[in-house]
């Protein structure tokens, strides 16, 4: 079949702060980290021997997914640091540079390879790529989507000929400069050969380094055009939109935990909620163990971790409430990311614990 990369080694800068204790493949969605959505797609279509490279955080992934076999999958990790006055540093070889140590170490990469970042969501029929990209006898391949001309600024454009054939890229066009608007996902199939193009042993990136090569040299190097939904989590506010449309059942392969209670509410386990004295309205989902106090409104799409506590008179309102969150009486979070050290809204504007001026207006968002 084809084995499975997924790169996890990146410090996820843009979406800070919701990566200031987390790898990026670990930000929650419905409960669960990103990477696991897309370890269980792998799963799904075969893929079942899975390298990882790590760096920031590293232990966070490795302590969460171990060795896979809950999902019926092998994971390996390869962390990319180095040593200095005792201390082990990460340093990401970037996204080619990190494969080409995994193959100088162990020649893992013998067979097709389907290379994916370990922070987008994504439904593709990994079994039709594969095939596609094999019937062209391609050495690599670029998962594409076309995306409205409009939007092209916003991607790493891929330009080829009638076959398919890649001839050069675009890094974020204006409309008017674009050359095409097919823009790539970070989805990518490879053949062991293409690794011999890496060097050692150093820093090395995929698209601004080894797909100008690829072109250049003129070898067979393809793009994909396949519909299928792909969801970036590149900024604070893609987080917050992608939650809001998970929550409104808008993405198929997402099921809400819990127990519906009621048209659009889902629950957890033990939760102590006086239903006649809250006004609730889906989609919500709460999360175990939440207290909500009499007089609270909560206003979806709303997702309340664990173990949160909302006192009487506050109001939620189409927001997210990270575990152990803590909400003071009669404050508002209106389209908030709240936890419990920070507040960030939906544009990525943040306020940390310990801002007296944030307390005042949005209240204390200690557990």
């Amino acid at each position: 079949m084809a084995k499975g990369m997924i790169l996890a080694a990146g410090q996820g800068t843009r979406v800070r702060p919701l990566t200031r204790d987390l790898p990026k493949p670990m930000v929650p969605i419905l409960g669960k980290p990103v990477m696991e959505y897309l370890i269980e797609h792998l799963a799904r279509h075969g893929i079942t021997e899975i390298m990882v490279n790590v760096a920031y955080h590293h232990h966070k992934i490795e302590e969460y997914f171990g060795d896979g076999s809950r999902w019926g999958v092998q994971i390996g990790y390869a962390y990319e640091g180095v040593r200095e006055h005792g201390d082990v540093l990460p340093r990401p070889m970037g996204s080619a540079g990190g494969m080409r140590r995994i193959q100088d170490f162990s020649g893992f990469f013998d067979e097709t390879t389907l290379v994916l970042c370990g922070d987008a969501l994504i439904d593709l029929d990994i079994t039709a790529a594969l095939v596609e990209h094999q019937a062209k006898g391609a050495l690599a391949s670029v998962v594409a989507l076309d995306v409205p001309l409009a939007d092209v600024s916003s991607y790493g454009i891929v330009v080829a000929d009638s076959e398919g054939r890649i001839q050069s890229f675009q890094e974020k066009p204006q409309p008017e400069q674009a050359k095409s608007t097919l823009a790539s996902t970070g989805i990518y199939i490879f053949e062991p050969a293409v690794l011999d193009l890496v060097p050692s042993g150093t820093i090395y990136d995929i698209g601004s380094q080894l797909f100008p090569q690829l072109v250049a040299q003129k070898l067979p190097f393809f793009v994909q055009n396949r519909p299928f939904n792909w969801i970036d989590i590149g900024r604070v506010s893609d987080y917050w939109s992608v939650l809001q449309r998970v929550l409104r059942g808008e993405i198929a392969q997402m099921k809400m935990p819990g127990r519906q209670v009621k048209p659009g509410v889902w629950v957890g386990l033990n939760t102590s909620i006086p239903w006649d004295e809250v006004s609730i309205t889906g989609p919500v989902y709460i999360g175990s163990s939440v207290r909500i106090e009499p007089g609270a409104t909560i206003t979806g799409p709303a997702w309340i971790g664990h173990g949160s506590h909302i006192r009487a008179g506050a109001q939620v309102v189409r927001s997210i409430l990270f575990e152990y969150t803590r909400i003071a009486a009669d404050m508002q979070f209106i389209e908030m990311i709240v936890s419990p050290d920070y507040c960030v809204n939906c544009h990525g504007q943040t306020l940390y614990r310990g801002d007296d001026t944030a307390l005042l207006r949005w209240g204390d968002a200690r557990a």
